[in-house]
């Protein structure tokens, strides 16, 4: 399909499910519990349903491929990090966020080893609610490491190459599930880039050995709610020309992105960000065009994805759905240009 849209990942989560006024003022590293408003024995439940909900509202929106919104998720990263073996949950470490404040994380107090599967009832459910296509994420291994207090290795390096291959371990499975496309979030690789260059790449080489299904990497500035203040460029993008992913997702709307730069990526789709996530109107679908439009200059429609510029997770439900229509509107008016020339 030319010029197919898609989620980030992650939809707003109802108000009934969680606390979204408390989870507007953090992105939780370690497990936050309290944030959700149904009991222990009912929340699965009521996940369920707010996937369901997630689901229709990208398909009544006309979505091409669909996730399921990580309706379950406190944050995108603290899910899988904290369902590893070994990682202290009750004893949490500290590190820098990417706004420079110390911040409660993982602690790891011995080997990283992934137990179990933890995200493959959650592609289970999406690929029997829907017949398009479906996307999965996972947290990269680097930015699980970056979020992490290494009380055991001693190496950073050493800590990533084991998320890496609990991160292997699960892709696996979620293609497995029905999977088409799975998403690595690496957002911390932009906020280190010189790690990101002295290791991260050959992390993210192990996250993906072996695997066949496509793969998306999503670099961002953070969310909109929380990170105010962004750059204007990539500090670490070109450098994924060179890795084994298939589609490189970025910002471009909000922070006005030389679209230059997607010329760095010459082999690989892009997933490009066109809905500005910190300014709460609803683009017009021609604004949505032409953001779509002014990437022609640097890569062909065909290795483009229409996406906002991140996860929706912190906007108002109304204001993210009416977004996320005028993405598809915006898209339909390209189509059809590009079908007619």
């Amino acid at each position: 399909m030319l010029l197919p849209t898609s989620l980030v990942g992650s939809y707003p989560q109802p108000d009934w499910l969680i606390d979204r006024e408390r989870l507007s003022k953090q992105v939780p590293r370690v497990r936050m519990t309290d944030l959700w408003r149904v009991d222990d024995a009912r929340l699965e439940t009521a996940q369920d349903d707010a996937t369901l909900l997630a689901i229709r509202d990208q398909e009544r929106a006309g979505l091409d491929i669909i996730s399921d919104g990580e309706q379950r998720r406190e944050s995108y990263s603290n899910r899988f990090a904290t369902a590893l073996d070994g990682i202290d949950i009750d004893n949490p470490g500290t590190t820098i966020n990417r706004s420079g404040k110390p911040i409660p994380v993982p602690r790891v107090a011995g080997k990283i080893r992934r137990r179990h599967a933890v995200e493959v009832r959650d592609v289970q459910l999406l690929r029997a609610n829907t017949d398009r296509a479906i996307k999965a994420t996972v947290p990269g291994p680097f930015t699980m490491g970056k979020q992490a207090q290494d009380d055991f290795y001693k190496d950073e390096e050493a800590v990533a190459m084991d998320y890496a291959v609990a991160v292997n371990e699960e892709i696996r499975d979620l293609f497995a599930a029905g999977a088409d496309i799975v998403q690595i979030d690496e957002p911390w690789m932009q906020q280190h880039p010189d790690k990101a260059r002295q290791y991260g790449l050959k992390v993210l080489d192990r996250a993906l050995h072996g695997v066949t299904g496509t793969i998306a990497i999503h670099l961002c500035f953070g969310y909109a709610q929380v990170v105010h203040d962004k750059p204007t460029g990539y500090s670490f993008l070109a450098e994924l020309e060179n890795s084994r992913v298939d589609q490189v997702s970025i910002e471009a709307a909000q922070p006005k992105l030389d679209l230059k730069v997607l010329r760095d990526l010459p082999t690989k789709t892009i997933i490009l960000g066109v809905i500005d996530l910190a300014d709460k109107t609803i683009e017009t679908p021609e604004i949505v065009a032409q953001r779509i439009r002014d990437a022609f200059a640097h890569v062909p429609p065909e290795r483009i994805v229409v996406a906002p510029d991140c996860g929706m997770k912190y906007l108002p439900r109304e204001i993210a759905f009416g977004k996320m229509k005028a993405m598809v509107e915006g898209t339909k008016i390209v189509r059809k240009e590009l079908q007619g020339a």
